[in-house]
């Protein structure tokens, strides 16, 4: 039996990297990438930007495929000339027809950022902040017709720090499902692999984020407050300008929901509690601190000062 596999890998985010990078470290033939179409960048959108997977797999010297649509049977051509044992799937963003699915002899896998059958969807690792729970993971699965309903093969649990961001938890997760992958293909190779149905009645779904969720309720506990800016990146309006909120901290104190407690450390109060903003982006202006953000108010009055 080889020691290799030939894999054909489909991704687009920087999410997906790590996979196929630990794929290629593994020593596995990589058959070609499929990854989603250029998409146009900047204010005007007239700079087309690749995908960080076609990034990856360009500097690798493997052959990259960015079909529009996989329903009308070229992509199936494409996959049945390059022949692959696996199909990898990582974070690509289309459904894959049954075609595709049947082809591979073990099949295609994917690496999922939670723990199913719970968050199944395309916002899983902010969901499980936006809810304030304490551990998620990563889940290897064959895929099926359904939405993140295949059979789990492997699962990696971790816990999700209190104030850690979806920045950080991303990375986590994504190194872990790269550790996770090369597992499922040298297991997959010794016929070792074990499938476990989901149970449906155990089962959550994270949808995409939008826009509207951004914006911060302070009269919402702090905690939810707090949660919602770890997942998302809170916006909330000052003096009648939008701030972006990047980082806070849960702490003591009370007052009229929204409202400006102190200037050093700042700190907003909630529907229950107060959080403690740590770093800040206003209107028009790049990040920064907290201290150089106050030290912008200083000019008005702390006790008149609201957030909405």
């Amino acid at each position: 039996m080889s020691d290799t596999m030939r894999i054909v890998f489909m991704g687009t985010p920087d999410f997906s990297v790590p996979c196929l990078k630990a794929l290629l470290d593994d020593g596995n033939e990589m058959a070609g990438v499929f990854t989603q179409t250029d998409k146009p960048r900047g204010r005007r959108g007239n700079q087309l930007l690749p995908s960080p997977v076609k990034v990856c797999a360009l500097e690798n010297h493997i052959a990259v495929y960015q079909p529009k649509t996989l329903k009308d049977g070229e992509a199936f051509e494409i996959v049945k000339q390059l022949a692959p044992d696996m199909i990898v799937v990582v974070a690509y963003g289309k459904i894959l027809p049954k075609e595709i699915l049947d082809y591979p002899k073990y099949g295609c896998v994917n690496i999922h950022a939670s723990l199913l059958p719970e968050y199944r969807g395309a916002a899983p690792i902010q969901q499980v902040i936006l809810d304030g729970r304490t551990k998620t993971g990563v889940t290897a699965m064959f895929m099926d017709a359904g939405l993140d309903t295949g059979d789990m093969l492997m699962k990696s649990e971790t816990a999700i720090g209190e104030n850690e961001t979806f920045g950080e938890l991303h990375d986590r997760l994504s190194a872990m499902g790269a550790q996770l992958i090369v597992k499922v293909v040298h297991d997959a190779e010794k016929g070792l692999l074990q499938r476990e149905k989901q149970d449906d009645t155990q089962s959550s779904y994270a949808g995409m984020i939008t826009k509207d969720m951004m914006k911060i309720d302070f009269t919402k506990s702090a905690k939810e407050v707090h949660n919602l800016v770890r997942a998302l990146t809170g916006t909330a309006f000052l003096d009648g300008k939008r701030v972006k909120i990047y980082r806070t901290l849960v702490c003591d104190g009370r007052g009229e929901a929204g409202k400006i407690l102190s200037l050093s450390p700042l700190v907003a109060a909630c529907g229950e509690g107060a959080v403690e903003l740590v770093e800040l982006q206003p209107e028009g202006k790049k990040k920064m601190s907290a201290k150089d953000f106050a030290n912008g108010l200083k000019n008005m009055e702390c006790k008149e000062m609201k957030f909405s």
